[in-house]
């Protein structure tokens, strides 16, 4: 992949229909992704939808600035564990896996955006965890330079 910046304005708002965009070939067979930002080349600092296909694999690799996904459907795995839908995963800078999926999987996942001092690893069932009532937001994390949330939408706000 060539250097590529895609929406890395980030002072800038975007608006993206993610189920337009086209699924692109990422360099393993069948796993595909949809680019939400990047800014680099074959390592990057990204967002992006990634979908697995059915007994596909990725080979282990490092995550120098770390990673962090949640489930969307499917169950994505690697050599620490299961997750399936609805799992946040937060794997911290210079961190090691091998990701794998049998049954095929759809992650949301962020790349390279954590301080190198972020060293604990976190995994929420994020269907079994308790949300703020009413409110329904969930806190993943908080250290004192960033945290996340969670965000659960009742169907008569969408």
């Amino acid at each position: 992949m060539s250097n590529e910046l895609v929406n890395a304005d980030f002072s800038r708002r975007v608006v993206i229909a993610t189920d337009e965009m086209p699924w692109v070939p990422s360099p393993q067979a069948g796993v595909e992704r949809r680019l939400l930002d990047r800014i680099g080349g074959a390592v990057a600092r990204a967002t992006s939808l990634v979908r697995y296909e059915p007994a596909s694999a990725f080979p282990a690799h490092d995550h120098a600035l770390g990673e962090e996904f949640f489930v969307l459907s499917g169950v994505f795995s690697d050599e620490h564990g299961d997750y399936p839908a609805g799992t946040y995963v937060r794997n911290p800078p210079r961190s090691r896996h091998t990701p794998r999926t049998a049954p095929g999987c759809t992650i949301l996942v962020k790349l390279r955006q954590m301080a190198l001092s972020e060293q604990t690893r976190i995994v929420i069932d994020s269907t079994t965890a308790t949300f703020v009532a009413g409110v329904e937001i969930f806190n993943t994390y908080a250290i004192s330079t960033a945290g996340a949330k969670i965000a659960r939408f009742s169907t008569a706000l969408v």
